[in-house]
């Protein structure tokens, strides 16, 4: 539990809407809306016009013998997040130590620093959290209701957000915000954090320049999407990469870079993108490399094509291990359809996949590359041959 003193205490005493602050933020989002001010863009125009309206509440206040709002700044920047951000949970959202906001009900907040979950004490409303996941939505075209009671979707900031309304879950509405920090972008960033030894993230780094297939693989939070970000960031400047996500997750600010996301169907039913379709798309785009933000369906096989066309590919995998990552790649091609056989999978991974990285994460939440294998091109026993080249030792 954060102690009572913290930013998180703060939020939670006025998470629910003292009145001084509920006033202030009202006048505030008229006086924005009459002078056609987004906060979003302007912070300074409404950071001005919050602290005007927080002084003259104090003025009227004093004349009135009622109680004065004593810490300035700090409302003013519960007013902006009211106003322009999350609400309450806005502070761990600007807070560069947290990894994840998640909220299995309005009372049950919790946040993840450091691969380690701890609750805070912050009290919501139903009808507070049904308009903070709206807010967040308003911008992402896309949707969550009855007929559509799961979304995922990218914020502003590039953090992932997963919601489950109730029906589904047992009650409350369940939400998830993954944040992609900004600090772990280059593998030498990764290498200071301590989750894989500089040899190693050199040959990675040589290996995405010289244009080698690299499957990242590991659980949930061991840290793929991370690697795979830091992978990107190895290619060459000339190097253009196009790449292809279920939600934007991918926060790669390259020289040459084109991001493809997918789409929900409309409220008709059409219109929907899936991956499938987004990586035959990527194909003519002219890509020097080809990279697929998770593999977990049909859209392996149309991966494993364009690999064996020689557009080198990078992707990430759930997987136990960097063999298991090989296995499991060999039989997602299948959901294709019936027509697809596992001699031509197998070998066609042997032949176009050249590395497996598989990341961990430890008893401590912290995460590490725990092995790196490398393909040898053959087929031994129908499945695809792999040597260890790198191992962590704890």
């Amino acid at each position: 539990m954060l102690p009572m003193s913290s930013p998180a205490a703060a939020v939670s005493r006025t998470a629910t809407g003292s009145p001084p602050q509920s006033a202030v933020a009202e006048r505030v989002r008229e006086r924005l809306r009459a002078d056609g001010i987004d906060p979003t863009r302007d912070r300074s125009s409404g950071e001005r016009l919050a602290r005007a309206e927080v002084r003259r509440h104090n003025d009227a206040a004093l004349a009135r013998g009622l109680a004065t709002i004593d810490d300035e700044d700090a409302c003013v920047s519960e007013v902006l997040a009211t106003v322009a951000g999350y609400g309450p949970l806005q502070p761990f959202l600007d807070d560069p130590t947290v990894e994840e906001v998640w909220l299995n009900a309005p009372d049950k907040v919790f946040i993840a620093r450091g691969g380690r979950a701890e609750r805070v004490p912050i009290v919501l409303t139903e009808s507070t959290v049904h308009d903070l996941v709206e807010r967040m939505l308003h911008a992402t075209g896309r949707r969550v209701d009855l007929s559509q009671p799961f979304v995922d979707a990218s914020l502003p900031d590039g953090s992932r957000l997963h919601v489950v309304i109730g029906g589904i879950t047992r009650r409350h509405w369940a939400v998830n915000i993954r944040k992609f920090l900004p600090t772990y972008r280059r593998l030498a960033q990764l290498v200071g954090a301590g989750m894989l030894p500089a040899p190693v993230a050199q040959r990675l780094g040589e290996a995405m320049r010289a244009g080698r297939s690299i499957l990242v693989s590991g659980a949930t939070h061991a840290g793929k999407t991370t690697m795979l970000a830091a992978l990107i960031a190895e290619c060459a400047p000339h190097q253009r990469v196009i790449t292809v996500e279920e939600t934007f997750e991918l926060a790669v600010d390259a020289h040459d870079i084109v991001g493809l996301q997918g789409r929900q169907p409309s409220l008709e039913g059409t219109g929907e993108v899936p991956l499938r379709r987004l990586v035959k798309e990527a194909l003519r785009m002219r890509p020097d490399r080809l990279v697929v933000g998770e593999v977990r369906d049909a859209e392996a096989l149309d991966l494993l094509l364009a690999l064996n066309t020689g557009v080198p590919g990078a992707a990430t995998i759930h997987a136990n291990s960097a063999r298991d990552a090989l296995v499991k790649l060999a039989a997602l091609p299948l959901l294709a359809g019936r027509n697809i056989d596992r001699g031509f999978v197998v070998p066609a991974i042997a032949a176009s996949v050249h590395l497996v990285v598989h990341c961990a994460q430890d008893a401590s939440g912290k995460r590490h590359v725990v092995e790196v294998a490398e393909t040898t091109g053959r087929v031994v026993d129908d499945a695809v041959e792999a040597r260890t080249v790198y191992r962590w030792a704890p």
